[in-house]
């Protein structure tokens, strides 16, 4: 692992969160749900590589009873480093040490990011329960 990487504990700063989540192949999010969607995170971590954000994850949520994680992902040319590892033991970590033991966190997984979700002790819900979406348009 790159010996420049430094974990950051803050809110992700606007227009990173908005770039780097196109970069890393997420859905692109409005000027408005980026400003309210940051406000109200409730835990948010960066990767950073000579001052510069290369990775993200976020947790969201009402803090009590239900919380998701969100918006990992670690720019491309940084992927397969063992980073996204990085940002789910800082979520984690902030999961165990300040959540109440009967929260209930969920996050989505695309692709094969389930085998890493997994490791930090998620699991699927199927067949005791279905995650649904609706996108507002």
């Amino acid at each position: 692992m790159d010996k420049e990487i430094k974990v950051i504990n803050g809110q992700i700063p606007f227009e990173t969160y908005q770039k780097l989540r196109v970069r890393c192949g997420l859905s692109a999010k409005s000027d408005e749900a980026t400003k309210i969607g940051l406000n109200n995170s409730i835990h948010s971590v960066m990767l950073t590589s000579n001052d510069e954000i290369i990775g993200m994850g976020r947790i969201i949520g009402d803090g009590g009873c239900f919380c998701q994680i969100v918006d990992i992902c670690v720019h491309p040319d940084f992927q397969g480093k063992g980073l996204g590892k990085l940002i789910m033991e800082n979520l984690t970590q902030f999961i165990h040490k300040t959540l109440p033991k009967t929260c209930y966190v969920s996050l989505i997984a695309d692709g094969d990011a389930s085998f890493l979700y997994e490791k930090y002790g998620f699991r699927d819900t199927l067949p005791v329960s279905k995650g649904m979406y609706l996108k507002v348009e």
